[in-house]
């Protein structure tokens, strides 16, 4: 693949060079890497061969013979440096192998027990040639030959990926150009052709732009490919009359309806879609006009008369607009039915929801209505107040943005008796399946690879679950749902904030959860969620009713360190970007990742809904009758709903009232009903956190936040409260010990497995001690005793007698290394440390030491008990009781 640059990409390359002091060998190489980076989806360690002429010394360069050498030239960068940190890296990378050129490959290689067969950087080669004039011709006895170019005939690759760079300073115009010479055993001429246009549009954003941007952000999808989505042309197709494959998303939830038809348990996961209405007290609808209604949008939207069928030769999904005359009766059917009670009306509900058997896919019956009278069919084809409507349609050929499209339709449908539609230039829902799956999605397709590059898809959350789902074991379904809403005040601080930094109420909501997340895993740094979107991205798409939603992975590599507000910037950059691509169909993002069989990141969901897009539709209105929506259940105490994610967070804003609720849905085959609500308790106290002092709480880092609640808090402080009053402030430790013994002799002071001390017989050893550390090893007051115990009753028997003998308690672990514990007591000047049976051998030679576990077993130390020298001994309260050594992490350890 041959590039050659325009005069201004020329110019800046050669300008940045001397503006760096590079060589024009670093700034190619240094591009070269960048492009490598973003090739091989971020990854960091790059080594590449390049040849060197190795003519290290002056005596070596007009001698004809064999001198290159291949060089390796390893490049460690920075996703977050410029162009400029990684030239100034590279040239001192250059600098530094020059200066060791001489060094021969295979010594390079067999000191690092490695051969020429299995080095990848000798199959990656880079190189910079410079054509000098003196070397174009030749001129034999004044005859001038001119230098043959063999660039068209030479077609055999040394490498299986390098890339040439040549600059002719001879040339009035265009004198850098490159080249890539590939391996075809790996790569087809039509893939070398795009890496070199990648590359030709790398070079453009890193010597085009007037500001330096970090390498992450350098990007290889070419600007035709950002708008390739624009650029899709919708419209009728005259070659497709009645037949053409399925959609991407009609493919998706195939799998599903497979799966649940031949499950006992089909009834859990249906496609049922209904929407349920009941007049209001005085208006009435006539059911003829309603029929005829109805007849004019199923005859509108071929959608509601097409059939799905598997075929089994060619391996594809068909979908078919079927006829009047290919259905032999209706093209849609109304039920008609009564009900007196809730139960009943309940009953009627749930039937409408999950029974599969109301819609035939093979027959093109997708669509029907359902007539339910309170008490009595009316005899005057009227329905009136406390009847009930209930629309249902197939999922597969339905959304939710559909549902609007359907209602004003049936509204102008209802009321004027026609439906203008030119079925010769409207765009049906076949023609955009057809159209979608012609169309060039090159630019998603990488965006989506990079974007999910390295993410483990099938690793599961650490959720605080409180069951774990078997390999082999199907959802139920069950979900347990907790709402609360964010009130007037919360509402307001959330709105106004999202709005003084310009940010969607979405991509806030969303950053939130993702903390949220974070601390629920216990610091799960890379989070993998899902979306639903509605896919609509063109307005010829806005007004048809059929299935275009999609489902995307949101990917948040968050760092702990980040203050939130970088985190909401990050979370809206991401956002933005995946809606953008997010055209590309699900199950493509997946053939992407063809080793992952169930991506986890689907079990995770999150969506945000304004009141004016919400599925509630609360109040409509068919001709001058006005209709309210049903909840899904009459019964406002059941929180037991169906749901396909183990958990989910919707966030809803009602723009009438300007304030936000929340609904977190979780499988109830993983998590207890308290669980969730210990999660919606936390999540919700995260929101008055971050926003009772946006400014202070927007600029903490992420790991400060905290899920803590108010009340657990307070228990904390109340736990965490061990002050103290002491009888006297200028009190010893060792004087409040003996207080303590004389006013609970008889309580346990310490305790350890099956062994105890009384306060009293604490005291009594104590005593017996610190008179043996004045009689015997004269202690005075202010001398450091070290003591190298493990945990044992003898440890607090010799704390408090070193203090009661006046000394200073330095303690030492018996974990450390014996060379750093005697560099510890060398800082002490301690001339005796305290041992046990355990520690005896941590002792070093001129350095007293005594086993205070004697002390309990022979009973070797013997003390005049009544011998008054201790409160002889003079210590005040100013006096050090103890010295703790640091870790030593950062150098020396220090008291």
């Amino acid at each position: 693949a041959e590039i050659t640059f325009d005069n201004e990409i020329c110019t800046s390359f050669l300008n940045y060079a001397s503006s760096q002091h590079l060589t024009l060998f670093q700034l190619g190489l240094s591009v070269f890497y960048v492009f490598l980076f973003k090739l091989t989806h971020g990854e960091t360690d790059l080594c590449v061969g390049s040849i060197n002429a190795n003519r290290h010394r002056s005596e070596l360069v007009n001698m004809i013979g064999m001198f290159v050498s291949t060089l390796p030239y390893r490049a460690e960068l920075n996703p977050h440096w410029s162009l400029d940190e990684v030239v100034k890296h590279v040239r001192e990378k250059c600098l530094s192998i020059l200066e060791h050129s001489h060094y021969p490959l295979q010594h390079i290689l067999s000191d690092l027990h490695l051969t020429q067969s299995n080095v990848s950087f000798l199959e990656m080669m880079f190189d910079f040639t410079t054509i000098s004039k003196d070397v174009n011709g030749l001129s034999l006895n004044r005859v001038n030959l001119q230098e043959v170019s063999l660039n068209q005939s030479y077609g055999m690759a040394k490498f299986d990926f390098s890339l040439n760079f040549t600059y002719n300073p001879s040339l009035d115009d265009n004198h850098l150009s490159c080249s890539f010479v590939c391996s075809c055993d790996l790569f087809d001429e039509t893939t070398l052709t795009m890496i070199g246009r990648r590359f030709q549009y790398v070079l453009e954003q890193l010597f085009s732009l007037k500001s330096s941007i970090f390498i992450s952000k350098v990007d290889l999808i070419l600007p035709e490919e950002v708008e390739e989505r624009e650029a899709i042309m919708f419209h009728r197709l005259e070659n497709i009359i009645n037949e053409a494959p399925a959609s991407f998303a009609q493919y998706r939830i195939w799998p599903e309806n497979q799966r649940d038809a031949n499950s006992d348990q089909s009834y859990l996961m249906t496609h049922n879609m209904p929407f349920f209405y009941r007049l209001y007290a005085e208006d009435i609808l006539s059911v003829k006009q309603l029929r005829h209604a109805l007849q004019l949008i199923v005859t509108k939207h071929e959608s509601l008369h097409t059939s799905l069928i598997y075929d089994f030769n060619k391996k594809i999904l068909m979908q078919r607009v079927l006829t009047q005359q290919d259905i032999n009766n209706d093209m849609f059917t109304i039920t008609q039915s009564t009900y007196e009670t809730d139960e009943q009306l309940n009953a009627i509900i749930e039937n409408e929801k999950y029974n599969p058997q109301l819609f035939n896919l093979a027959q093109g019956l997708v669509f029907r209505c359902h007539l339910v009278y309170y008490k009595q069919i009316s005899s005057n084809d009227l329905l009136s107040a406390n009847d009930v409507i209930i629309f249902n349609f197939h999922h597969f050929v339905f959304d939710y943005p559909s549902l609007n499209i359907f209602l004003r339709d049936l509204d102008q449908a209802y009321k004027t008796g026609q439906l203008t539609t030119d079925n010769d230039t409207t765009l049906r829902y076949i023609d955009f399946a057809v159209i979608e799956r012609q169309t060039s999605m090159t630019g998603a397709s990488m965006y989506w690879l990079e974007a999910l590059h390295d993410c483990k898809l099938d690793q599961s959350l650490p959720l605080p679950f409180d069951r774990y789902r078997l390999a082999n074991e199907h959802r139920t379904i069950h979900t347990t749902s907790i709402s609360f809403d964010f009130g007037q005040d919360l509402s307001h601080q959330f709105l106004t904030y999202a709005s003084s930094i310009n940010i969607k109420h979405e991509h806030l909501a969303l950053a939130i959860y993702f903390i949220v997340l974070f601390k629920f895993t216990n610091g799960e740094k890379d989070l993998c969620i899902s979306m639903n979107i509605d896919n609509r991205y063109r307005d010829e798409l806005k007004s048809i009713i059929g299935l275009f939603e999609n489902i995307i992975p949101l990917r948040c590599q968050l760092d702990p360190h980040w203050s939130v507000h970088y985190l909401l910037d990050y979370v809206r950059e991401i956002t933005t970007i995946s809606m953008e691509y997010s055209y590309f169909p699900f199950q493509r993002i997946l053939n992407q990742h063809p080793n992952v069989s169930k991506p986890a990141f689907l079990d995770i969901s999150f969506q945000f809904l304004s009141s004016m897009t919400t599925i509630d539709n609360k109040l409509i209105t068919i001709s001058d009758s006005q209709l309210s929506s049903i909840p899904f259940t009459t019964n406002i105490n059941d929180n037991m709903i169906r749901n396909k994610y183990d958990l989910s967070l919707l966030v809803q804003h009602n723009l009438n009232i300007n304030q936000l609720s929340c609904t977190i849905n979780a499988s109830s085959d993983l998590f207890n009903v308290e669980t969730i609500d210990n999660i919606s308790q936390r999540f919700h106290s995260m929101l008055n956190q971050l926003f009772i002092s946006v400014d202070d709480q927007m600029n903490k880092s992420i790991y400060e936040l905290s899920l803590t609640l108010p009340n657990e808090r307070l228990l904390m402080q109340s736990m965490n409260n061990t002050q103290v009053l002491f009888s006297s402030p200028d009190t010893c430790i060792h004087q409040e010990f003996v207080y303590q013994a004389m006013k609970h002799p008889q309580k346990v002071a310490v305790e350890l497995d099956e062994q105890s001390l009384t306060y009293a017989e604490l005291l009594y050893y104590v005593q017996i001690f610190s008179l043996h550390l004045v009689n015997k090893y004269a202690v005075v007051p202010g001398e450091i005793i070290c003591q190298c115990v493990e945990r044992s009753l003898s440890m607090a028997i010799g704390i408090m007698a070193i203090e009661m003998a006046g000394g200073v308690y330095c303690p030492l672990s018996p974990r450390d290394p014996q060379h750093r514990l005697h560099a510890l007591v060398q800082q002490t000047h301690s001339r005796l440390i305290l041992v046990h049976w355990l520690t005896k051998q941590m002792s070093n030679d001129g350095i007293l030491s005594f086993d205070i576990g004697s002390l309990l077993t022979y009973n070797d130390v013997t003390s005049d008990i009544g011998d008054d020298r201790l409160s002889s001994i003079t210590v005040i309260s100013s006096n050090i009781a103890y010295i703790i050594f640091t870790s030593g992490s950062t150098g020396v350890p220090k008291a």
